[in-house]
C-alpha cells in the first residue's frame, strides 16, 4: 500500500511540474542549503576530512544566480536562489578559491577574484554556466577576502580584509587598463569592540583576551548609498555575524549601522550568519547568503545559510534570522519569499531508538538540535535505522536529515557522491507507510531536506538506510517538522532584562513555561525595529554580550514546542 501511495504521489508530482505550479519541494527550503558541498582538501596532509563551504559570494548574471564559495573546485548556479547545480568549470583555480569576490558588470561579463595565495588576477567570463574563465593580466598582491564593485559610472573599487589588526580598506581600480590599482589606499573602518561587543572574540563574545576579526567585506549600493558589510569576531564561533557601514560614496566616510550585527545568528540547530553576501532575487527580494557553523573536525568546517533581507524606512539594512533553520518559504514563491512557514519541530528530544551505535554516539544525538553532536551506526550498511516516538500522532510535513563526516577519508570534490535512504511513517509503530523514497536517488545531498507533497499523519518515524558515500554512517540530526495536536505554550512570565555596568552585556531571565521546548529572545533598537532574536532549548536565562554601548534597546520574548508559539510579552526598554 505504501509504494503504491508513493507513485501515486510521483506521479501527482509530475503533473503538477508540467503545469509549471510549484511542488512543496520547490516552495520551501531549509538551512543549511542543501548543496553538495565539497571536502576540503586544507588540512589534507593531516588527514582531515571534512565537507565545508563558507563565505558565498552570490550574484546574479543573466537569467541564472551563481554562488562561489571558499575552495570548493567550482561554484553553483542556480535559476531562483533555490535549486542549485554544480559548475566544475574548464578553467579555475588549481586549489579552489578562499573567500571569492564576484560582481555582474551589466550582465556582458561576470567577474571573480579569490586566489588562495591573495596575489591575484581578476578573472572574467560571459559564459560561467561553462566556467570558461581567463585573467586580466595584471596581478594585485597582498589581499585576503577581497570585494570589488563598478559603480553606476563605471568607476571601480577594490575591497578587502581579514585582520585582527588592520582595518577594511579599498582601492580604486582602472578597469579599463587591466584592473590597475592606485598608489592610495584607504581605510574605511576597523572593529571597535569597546563600543560593540558583538565584535568580541569567542563563542557568546566570551575571550576578552584576543581580539576579533574584521573579514569579509561585501560592497550593496541601495537608493543612492553605499553599504559596506563586514563579518566579525570570527568564523568558527556560533556569533559570527556581519555588521555594516553606510556611505554617500564608495570610499566613504561610513556611519556605523545602529542596528549592528545586521546578520546574526547565535542560537539554534546551527548557528552563525556571518561573512556573507547580499543580492536581489526573484520579485526583488534580498537575500543575505551566509557562512554557518559546524566545528567538529576543524574550525573551518561552515555550511551556508540564506536568509531573506531588507531595508526598512530609514534605510538599514536587517536580516531575518528568525527561526532561521525551520522551514521558510522559497525566494521563488510570490508574496511569501523567505517567510516562516509556521512547520514546528516535532522531533525535539523525543524517544528514540537506534539499530546500533558506536560509543559515544548513540541515537540521544539525533534529536538534541547540536549540529556538534552526532550519531555513528556500527556499519554504513542497509540493516542500519533510526525509530523516533514523536509521543502523539503529528501532521508531517517535512524533513532534514544532516549527514555528518565522521572518519570519512574524502578530498576534494569527489564524483558520483549520492545518498539512498527510506523514511516511513506509523500511527501505532507496527503498520508503516511510506513518506520519503529516496532508494533510487543519484544525487549527493549531505544536509537533505525534503517537504511532502501531502501531509501526513503519524506518530512513529522511521529512517532506513540504504547508501551512504562514507565509510561511516554519521547523522548530527533527523529533523522533523509539522503540527503537533496539543496545546501552544501560554505567555512568559516574569520576564527581566539587566543591563550591566558594562552596556555591550545583558542578562535576561524568565520563568520556564510548562510544555515548551524553547524560546525566542529578540531585540532592537526601536519598538519597529525588533530584528534580532536568540534561539533556545530548555533554558531559562542568556547573557547577552552583543549590544552597542551608545544604543538603547528593546526587548521580548516567547515560548515554542512541537504546536506553536506563545504570545509574546510587552516590550522591555532598556536604556
Amino acid at each position: 500500500m505504501g509504494r503504491r501511495l508513493t507513485n501515486i504521489f510521483r506521479i501527482s508530482l509530475l503533473l503538477l511540474c508540467s503545469a509549471g505550479v510549484l511542488t512543496a519541494q520547490e516552495e520551501t527550503y531549509c538551512n543549511p542549503v542543501n548543496i553538495d558541498y565539497t571536502y576540503m582538501i586544507y588540512n589534507s596532509h593531516k588527514d582531515i576530512s571534512y565537507r565545508s563551504g563558507a563565505d558565498p559570494a552570490v550574484v546574479s548574471f543573466r537569467d541564472n544566480y551563481y554562488m562561489f564559495v571558499t575552495r570548493s573546485m567550482g561554484y553553483w548556479k542556480s535559476p531562483d536562489l533555490h535549486r542549485w547545480e554544480f559548475v566544475k568549470p574548464r578553467s579555475w583555480y588549481f586549489e579552489g578559491s578562499n573567500a571569492p569576490a564576484a560582481f555582474n558588470y551589466k550582465d556582458s561579463l561576470l567577474y571573480v577574484a579569490g586566489d588562495p595565495s591573495g596575489s591575484m588576477s581578476i578573472i572574467q567570463t560571459d559564459s560561467p554556466e561553462i566556467g570558461d574563465w581567463e585573467g586580466t593580466n595584471g596581478i594585485l598582491y597582498d589581499l585576503q577576502d577581497p570585494a570589488f564593485f563598478i559603480d553606476d559610472d563605471g568607476e571601480t573599487y577594490l575591497y578587502w580584509g581579514s585582520s585582527n589588526t588592520y582595518p577594511i580598506r579599498a582601492k580604486k581600480l582602472d578597469k579599463d587598463r587591466r584592473f590597475r590599482p592606485s598608489e592610495e589606499i584607504h581605510e574605511l573602518f576597523n572593529l571597535e569592540p569597546e563600543k560593540h561587543g558583538w565584535e568580541r572574540f569567542g563563542e557568546n563574545h566570551s575571550d576578552t583576551i584576543l581580539s576579533g576579526y574584521i573579514e569579509g567585506p561585501w560592497p550593496t549600493k541601495y537608493k543612492g548609498k553605499y553599504y559596506i558589510e563586514y563579518a566579525a569576531p570570527g568564523t568558527e564561533f556560533n556569533v559570527y555575524g556581519d555588521g555594516a557601514y553606510i556611505g554617500e560614496h564608495p570610499l566613504g566616510p561610513f556611519t556605523y549601522a545602529p542596528n549592528n550585527p545586521f546578520s546574526y545568528k547565535p542560537g539554534g540547530f546551527i548557528p552563525g550568519a556571518g561573512h556573507g553576501s547580499t543580492v536581489k532575487g526573484p520579485g526583488g527580494q534580498y537575500w543575505h547568503f551566509a557562512s554557518m557553523a559546524v566545528n567538529v573536525n576543524i574550525g573551518w568546517e561552515r555550511r551556508i545559510g540564506m536568509f531573506p533581507t531588507f531595508f526598512d524606512e530609514d534605510d538599514l539594512i536587517y536580516t531575518n534570522t528568525y527561526f532561521g533553520d525551520y522551514p521558510h518559504y522559497a525566494p521563488s514563491v510570490p508574496g511569501k519569499e523567505g517567510k516562516f512557514t509556521g512547520w514546528m519541530l516535532l522531533s525535539h528530544n523525543k524517544p528514540v531508538k537506534t539499530s546500533s551505535y558506536k560509543d559515544g554516539f548513540s541515537g540521544e544525538n539525533l534529536v538534541d538540535e547540536n549540529i556538534k553532536s552526532f550519531w555513528v551506526a556500527d556499519t554504513n550498511g542497509q540493516g542500519e535505522w533510526i525509530q523516533i516516538d514523536l509521543q502523539a500522532v503529528s501532521e508531517i510535513r517535512a524533513f532534514q536529515l544532516n549527514y555528518h563526516d565522521y572518519q570519512s577519508d574524502l578530498y576534494g570534490k569527489v564524483p558520483g557522491l549520492f545518498h539512498q535512504y527510506i523514511i516511513e511513517g506509523s500511527h501505532d509503530g507496527k503498520q508503516w507507510e511510506i513518506l520519503v523514497d529516496k532508494s533510487g536517488n543519484r544525487k549527493d545531498v549531505p544536509n537533505d531536506y525534503v517537504a511532502l507533497e501531502q501531509a501526513a499523519s503519524a506518530r512513529y518515524i522511521r529512517f532506513k538506510n540504504i547508501h551512504v558515500p562514507t565509510g561511516n554512517l554519521a547523522m548530527s540530526d533527523l529533523r522533523v517538522f509539522g503540527k503537533g495536536s496539543g496545546k501552544v505554550p501560554a505567555k512568559v512570565r516574569d520576564f527581566q532584562v539587566d543591563r550591566k555596568k558594562d552596556r555591550r552585556d545583558a542578562v535576561i531571565s524568565w520563568n520556564p513555561v510548562k510544555g515548551a521546548s524553547g524560546y525566542n529572545v529578540l531585540w532592537g533598537i526601536a519598538p519597529d525595529k525588533i530584528y534580532s532574536s536568540w534561539q533556545l532549548y530548555g533554558e531559562t536565562s542568556l547573557e547577552l554580550k552583543s549590544l552597542n554601548t551608545d544604543q538603547t534597546y528593546y526587548f521580548t520574548i516567547e515560548a515554542f514546542n512541537e504546536n506553536g508559539i506563545s504570545e509574546r510579552v510587552k516590550l522591555i526598554e532598556t536604556e
